[in-house]
């Protein structure tokens, strides 16, 4: 890496804002949850630390290593944190360790382009964890410093509190730091690391930084497994691997370019879907919600577009303009970002906020992609006469839609929608309670329909398996009673004209059996709403109910005791255990054997049930493994479900 000589980064250049604050009494204001989520979002702070050293320069590879005492290892090969004394009185690494907002990207010379904006980063990863080390190669030395946390004999306690002095421990001839911490189980509902999560962040990272390379090491099993990701293609070879099992249009294209110091990257393939796909980071960080450098490329491709179809004559003077949605159908593209003094809208870093990033994305973005439809006449007529046969079916799916929507003027006002027979509505109309259960089957929906709470919870029985919307047209869905109905009752539309503000009800719940057939009617309406209506995705609307897998019940002397539901089979262990011998185990193969009191008591009743939130985590992940379960190609849903699915021999009962 860079010569000792030529380090920038240094003491000078850690700024303190203010003091650390009880992290540990509200840790959701700083990593958004305490469960999986929350987690790893500590790894990511720690790994992203790394990552701005790559992209200034001055790192060439990540090493994490997940250790068998829980604790996760993050070593880089960077300049290394400045070892002196800061301003304050303390070492550097003390201060960014232990003091919120102090870091090196807060206008000093220590960074030009980061993923971190708050510098509560490493402060924070200290405060939710049992003990941090830190390990610092920097001019030729080793130093090394423990933070704990640490509850006296009287009760204080003490949040990251450094139980060593930043001391030499050895002799280095490289530069790099290395933190490794171990999450504190009071605060966290798991701290156990999920390999493949990582392993895909890793992956991703790797396309984002070309130059990167990134080692994932798990020691915890019985025998270590490692993967090491790099891509000297970058963002095509990303693009490449999101595409795969997808019948493709033509090439990657990919275009970069850079202005006031903005670097942007650009790299799309069309597919004959007919959804879009847009993967968009800054600084290597996803922006899962978007923000201005979305809104400056939409901008652009859409004006573009327009401006060469009717340059070319595919649109006449009376034509109107094709709408973004036209032509983005099929479209799967990665968009980046490096740039400077970034203004993300949340810590947790899901949309960007500079104004200025809109601007310098639409002018690259438009330059480049006007060039490369003049220099790819062919490829350009198929895009182009893709999205005018968008624009002619929109025309007609307008008028399917407003059906969907009921006829609300002339002689039909007052007639009332016809709605399937197999839906039970509320009694009341709370967009803010009201839960929709769509459930498999008609034993199940006719449980459901008795176990209800008939004020705010209503019923879609679905008949047989939902259509595979992964390759259906928007007139294939609307054409379909289950999808129709679903449309209907939430009142959302769908496509450019999706509302989610008119969304009838609060939770839509999926309710199916925990059998091969429910899964898969699980995984179809999951694509469909990931496919056709992924903002109630990212409302935190769409849910999976969670039916217990047995019920444990004994005989008394005197009364029957309340039998104990057990959702997975250490819960089966521990029940039994409870109930000693002489307890009775019913495995329930599906929604029907269960009454109606049973089914309220364990999986709708607000109270007492089991969900599961749908959660978009990662928008590219989803993407592929949407493709690989859903498409044409049965080789890589193979490959897949071997590695992925465990089949275990059971007694017939």
């Amino acid at each position: 890496m860079k010569e000792q000589e030529t380090l920038t980064y240094t003491e000078e250049d850690i700024q303190v804002l203010e003091g650390l604050i009880a992290v540990r009494k509200r840790p959701g204001m700083y990593i958004g949850s305490t469960g999986s989520r929350g987690l790893h979002h500590l790894l990511w702070e720690i790994v992203d630390n790394a990552k701005d050293e790559a992209l200034g320069g001055y790192n060439d590879r990540i090493i994490v290593t997940l250790e068998k005492d829980g604790s996760v290892r993050v070593e880089d090969y960077g300049r290394g944190i400045p070892t002196g004394m800061h301003k304050s009185g303390r070492p550097v690494p003390e201060v960014i360790f232990t003091t919120l907002h102090a870091g090196g990207k807060f206008g000093g010379g220590g960074y030009k382009k980061s993923g971190g904006l708050h510098g509560v980063g490493s402060s924070v990863v200290v405060a939710l964890s049992k003990w941090l080390e830190v390990e610092i190669h920097r001019n030729g030395e080793i130093h090394k410093q423990r933070f704990e946390y640490v509850v006296d004999e009287q009760g204080n306690e003490y949040v990251g509190k450094p139980v060593t002095d930043l001391v030499v421990v050895g002799t280095t001839k490289r530069t790099g730091t290395t933190v490794t911490f171990l999450p504190d189980d009071e605060i966290f509902t798991t701290t156990r690391f999920d390999y493949e999560l990582i392993r895909d962040r890793f992956r991703e990272t790797a396309f984002l930084l070309k130059k990167l390379r990134m080692v994932l090491i798990d020691k915890r099993g019985p025998e270590t497994r490692r993967e090491e990701f790099f891509f000297e293609d970058g963002l095509k070879s990303y693009v490449e691997y999101l595409n795969e099992g997808k019948q493709t249009l033509h090439p990657v294209v990919y275009f970069d370019g850079e202005k006031d110091d903005v670097y942007v990257e650009l790299a799309f393939q069309y597919n004959d879907g007919y959804t879009e796909t847009l993967v968009s980071y800054v600084n290597s960080i996803p922006t899962t919600d978007g923000g201005t450098h979305v809104t400056g490329f939409r901008n652009a491709t859409t004006r573009v577009f327009n401006e060469f179809a009717r340059r070319k004559g595919f649109l006449k003077d009376k034509d109107p303009n094709l709408t973004g949605n036209d032509l983005r159908e099929g479209f799967l593209g990665v968009l980046s970002l490096q740039m400077a003094d970034v203004q993300f809208e949340s810590q947790t870093k899901d949309k960007l906020g500079n104004e200025e990033a809109r601007a310098i994305v639409e002018q690259v973005i438009a330059e480049k992609l006007g060039y490369f439809l003049e220099e790819n006449p062919e490829s350009a007529k198929v895009l182009i006469e893709k999205a005018v046969r968008s624009a002619e079916i929109r025309e007609e799916l307008r008028k399917q839609r407003e059906a969907l929507r009921g006829d609300k003027k002339g002689k039909n006002a007052k007639k009332k929608r016809s709605i399937s027979e197999k839906f039970t509505p509320p009694q009341y109309k709370d967009k803010t309670r009201n839960e929709l259960f769509l459930v498999e089957g008609d034993s199940a929906g006719g449980s459901a329909k008795q176990a209800r709470n008939s004020e705010f919870q209503a019923i879609f029985g679905l008949r047989g398996k939902p259509l595979n919307t992964e390759k259906a047209k928007l007139s294939d869905v609307l054409a379909n009673e289950e999808f129709r109905t679903i449309l209907e009752v939430l009142e959302t539309d769908i496509g450019e004209d999706f509302m989610i503000e008119n969304c009838s009800f609060d939770k839509i719940i999926i309710m199916s059996d925990a059998d091969v057939d429910g899964s898969h009617i699980q995984t179809l309406l999951l694509t469909f709403f990931f496919r056709y209506m992924q903002p109630l995705i990212a409302a935190g609307k769409l849910y999976i109910a969670q039916p217990p897998l047995y019920q444990v019940k004994k005989e008394g002397k005197s009364k029957q005791q309340d039998p104990i539901y057990c959702w997975n089979d250490y819960e089966l262990e521990q029940a039994l255990k409870k109930l000693g011998r002489g307890a009775e185990v019913q495995r329930y193969k599906g929604l029907g054997e269960m009454n109606p009191d049973q089914l309220w008591d364990t999986t709708m009743n607000p109270e007492t049930r089991k969900l599961i939130k749908v959660s978009l985590e990662d928008l590219a992940q989803s993407e592929k493994l949407v493709t690989v379960l859903m498409g044409d190609k049965v080789p890589p849903r193979r490959e897949w479900i071997e590695s992925h699915v465990t089949f275990e021999v059971g007694e017939d009962e």
